[in-house]
């Protein structure tokens, strides 16, 4: 048997409470609730009843608690019209839904509806008594099972009382759908499981002020808040949230007092009056700006542009001749607007209840302030006073009343929201079919058995749209899709007041979040009717910077003058990439420098690159066409093929150095020239390494040398040789890529595109093991350079890389002190000289015998037999 938590515990003690009190045997069939306090409301019956709490009354008085005799219970007073008009909001919405054939068919909703009359205790009392089963009568133990008596709870309109009764319900995990707490908090599901909320959190309303601060170009503004939750959390969330942006920065921040406290009042209005911010920004209720509007308009303080949250931008009591001097222009943060069919035909139909007490009873007591009279039996004194009795047959329709009027329904709007929400929830638990079951044990929830938690499952999924099309969904955290109206509060000539829509901030499923607004209808109360300028310094003149301010806000800073060549007309100095004019009045681009094809040092390295390209080309071709002859079958032609090709790749690569630096050259030409070169020192070590093993076979017992060093381990070498420096370069490209760069360090009127060489340990090592192999290269062949042979290629080889070494050594310091482009020129350069050596030293000799002394072409004079 389900047995409900609250009821359970309560009913428990306070029936052995009554036991003992009284011997009476009838108490073993009933039990009554402890203490008198009757709480004001509403109530109507129903299959399931929903909760409901509002602000009805303004102000409660609390009797002295001494102790000394039974406590008095609180007293309700200063009727609150637009909170009884949310409390018959829901029940008009209860009304339709009960009308509904196609929403919770055979279900009737009914509701019980209570006061929280401002006050944390009593609403909590409320929501108590909501949960628990508030009748004074309860019979044991039928009230312990079946339906509960409520299914969930609409309200509260504070965050504070939100958050202390939500805390309490989620433990038992009765689903709560408040229509105006805005507290961010609220959000925590770990901490609040089953609230919900038809109203954006405060995390929403704060980032649609910083909006409307960029829209302006308001970056200075002061913060006023209340004393509570909401206050505080709104105001940690716009400090976090103007600091993530850089919208702007705050001048102050105050906290407004609960009450009237004249002097903490006063000391909050002289902040004001000396701040250079001319924007403030108040996350507070319409009592606290009620008590500090008082001080403004005794200080007379005039020329501020007021934004409002939403828990005073509609509030009528500030919209007053005596104030808009001062709230003249305000923008604000409310609630949408929304239309309700039908709501003020429903109102019209009220009427007091003549056989219940009208203490407690709301209606009456509407009815009682409306028409200022009093049911019998009336106050002490009061028909003396020349007060009237009420009838309960006064129309509405005759006294004029805000009651009715439905023009402007916006937290009204957000309970039937509220409302609809829980009823569709209900209505999609009743609607389980068989085999989509979502509870334990695949079962469903039924009318007979209804329990809070389930209800909170389905309401996690509702998605519904209201008569007037606005979408209904709640996201993970419980919040509803946001939209806010911006508010404009004008002060018209005749001196009448009206507030008026300007635009809207909503966040959209895709397009994140939107700021429409409407700059011509807005009403200025300044002199210039324009929006004002609120920020704490000003743009720096031409020929200065900004300096911030030790120990100020960013928003605050000095103008100092700007160093040479870094003027502007705009922002104080000119970007990195930009310079100064000749006139020092604007900015103009800087001058990019890099390694050109167009500029002559470019177009002559680009030259001598194909230069060289073409000779090796004509070298190979002629080498092809006399393959067959001595001189190039001399010491392995396959390398002498190989060396040629890989001379040629040097000459290219060199292309890769010149013109704009991108990512993939930038990549491309170190691996390019560090395998190129490596592949042609490579091939000439093997040459050098051949020349040894034949003269080494040339002596007795040497046959073995060139069998162990054929054709086959010649290629081996190279490719493993090669392959080393392949690894080397791909290490470096995954490690620390070459990457373009722009320089702005050499010159100051000046970007130098650059490659940097991302890492300088990676650019050593390949560099180094060219040098390696360029070293063994030229000792082997300066150890074999006085064989005995007519044509030692050895001696070539011992000068080619002398050559080849006497330019690198000579590279890693120019390199390194050319700035700019003229390092790659070097580079460049070097790769050139290099390969010309190498192509001249090795190549030339034997293209000269080749073409002009065709007679040393043969194998006697290349073993020194021949003619000289």
């Amino acid at each position: 048997m389900y047995v409900w938590p609250f009821a359970r515990l309560l009913l428990f003690m306070l029936f052995y409470t009554h036991l003992s009190s009284a011997g009476s045997s009838s108490l073993y069939s009933s039990c009554r609730l402890q203490g008198k306090f009757q709480l004001n409301g509403m109530h109507k019956d129903g299959d399931v009843i929903l909760g409901g709490l509002f602000q009805i009354h303004f102000f409660s008085t609390y009797p002295d608690l001494s102790f000394n005799s039974e406590p008095q219970h609180p007293t309700c007073h200063g009727f609150d019209v637009l909170g009884f008009r949310q409390a018959q909001t829901m029940a008009f919405a209860i009304n339709e839904i009960n009308r509904n054939s196609n929403l919770l068919p055979n279900v009737t909703l009914g509701y019980s509806l209570y006061d929280n009359c401002l006050q944390l205790g009593i609403g909590f009392r409320a929501a108590l008594a909501l949960v628990s089963g508030q009748e004074e009568q309860v019979d044991l133990p039928e009230t312990c099972v079946g339906t509960p008596p409520v299914l969930g709870i609409v309200g509260d309109s504070s965050s504070t009382r939100c958050i202390a009764i939500s805390s309490v319900l989620g433990l038992y995990r009765v689903p709560m759908v408040s229509y105006f707490a805005t507290c961010s908090c609220l959000s925590d599901r770990q901490k609040f499981p089953s609230f919900f909320r038809t109203i954006p959190s405060d995390a929403f309303q704060v980032r649609a002020v910083i909006q409307i601060l960029k829209r302006f170009g308001w970056t200075w503004a002061g913060l006023l808040i209340s004393d509570d939750d909401y206050g505080l959390n709104a105001a940690r969330s716009f400090q976090s949230d103007l600091s993530q942006s850089g919208a702007g920065c705050l001048a102050y921040l105050e906290i407004l007092p609960w009450g009237e406290d004249p002097d903490e009042l006063r000391r909050i209005v002289d902040v004001m009056k000396k701040s250079t911010a001319r924007v403030v920004i108040v996350f507070a209720h319409e009592s606290h700006m009620i008590n500090i509007m008082e001080e403004v308009v005794r200080q007379n303080v005039t020329g501020l542009q007021w934004i409002a949250s939403e828990a005073w931008t509609s509030a009528a009591v500030l919209q007053t001749p005596r104030l808009m001097p001062y709230l003249g222009g305000t923008l604000g943060i409310a609630i949408r607007r929304g239309e309700i069919p039908g709501l003020r035909d429903f109102m019209l139909q009220i009427h007091p209840d003549l056989h219940h007490s009208y203490e407690y009873n709301l209606v009456n007591q509407f009815w009682e302030h409306t028409f200022e009279c009093r049911f019998s039996p009336p106050p002490a004194g009061w028909l003396e006073a020349g007060g009237a009795l009420c009838t309960g047959q006064e129309d509405l329709e005759k006294v004029e009343t805000e009651f009715l009027d439905i023009s402007d329904l916006r937290s009204e709007y957000n309970v039937y929201k509220a409302v609809y929400s829980l009823a569709y929830a209900l209505h999609d638990m009743l609607q389980c079919e068989s085999g989509r079951r979502p509870f334990s044990n695949h079962s469903c929830g039924s009318l007979q058995r209804l329990e809070p938690w389930q209800l909170v499952y389905y309401l996690e999924k509702v998605n519904f749209s209201t008569p007037v099309g606005d979408q209904v969904l709640f996201d993970e955290n419980g919040d509803a899709l946001p939209i806010y109206d911006i508010m404009n509060w004008m002060w018209l000539p005749d001196g009448r007041t009206e507030v008026q829509t300007v635009g809207e901030v909503k966040k959209l499923p895709l397009k994140g979040e939107q700021l429409t607004l409407d700059e011509d209808k807005i009403f200025w109360n300044f002199e210039s009717k324009k929006p004002p300028r609120s920020v704490c310094s000003e743009s720096c003149p031409p020929g200065t910077r900004m300096a911030r301010k030790k120990g100020e806000p960013v928003c605050c800073f000095d103008c100092i003058p700007c160093s040479e060549g870094k003027t502007s007309n705009k922002t104080g100095c000119c970007p990195e990439d930009f310079w100064s004019s000749p006139q020092r009045d604007h900015c103009v681009p800087k001058q990019i420098e890099f390694l050109s094809y167009n500029e002559p040092l470019g177009i002559c390295l680009t030259t001598t690159s194909l230069l060289g390209t073409f000779i090796c080309a004509v070298v190979l071709g002629i080498f092809i066409y006399h393959r067959q002859t001595p001189i190039v079958r001399a010491n392995n032609s396959e390398l002498s093929f190989q060396l040629l090709l890989s001379l040629k790749l040097c000459f290219l690569c060199s292309l890769l150095f010149i013109g704009r630096p991108r990512p993939w050259t930038c990549q491309l030409r170190h691996a390019a020239f560090g395998i190129s070169f490596v592949l042609c020192v490579s091939c000439i070590l093997v040459k050098t390494m051949v020349v040894l093993a034949i003269f080494k076979a040339s002596k007795p017992g040497g046959e073995a040398s060139l069998k162990w060093f054929g054709a086959v381990q010649q290629r081996g070498t190279v490719l493993i040789l090669t392959c080393v420096q392949a690894t080397i370069c791909t290490a470096w490209i995954v490690s620390a890529s070459p990457a373009p760069h722009k320089n702005t360090q050499y010159y100051n009127d000046k970007i130098v595109y650059e490659c940097v060489v991302g890492s300088t340990v990676g650019f050593s090592v390949l560099l180094g093991y060219i040098g390696l192999l360029a070293v063994l290269s030229f000792l082997l062949a300066f150890l074999a350079r006085n064989l005995p042979d007519s044509f030692n290629e050895a001696k070539l080889i011992t000068f080619s890389m002398l050559i080849f070494c006497a330019v690198w050594v000579a590279f890693v310091p120019a390199y390194i002190s050319s700035p700019g482009k003229y390092a790659d020129a070097v580079e460049v350069f070097a790769i050139l000289a290099s390969s010309f050596g190498l192509l001249m030293a090795l190549f030339g000799p034997k293209c000269y015998i080749i073409l002009l002394r065709p007679e040393r072409n043969t194998k006697k004079a290349i073993m020194g037999r021949g003619t000289k």
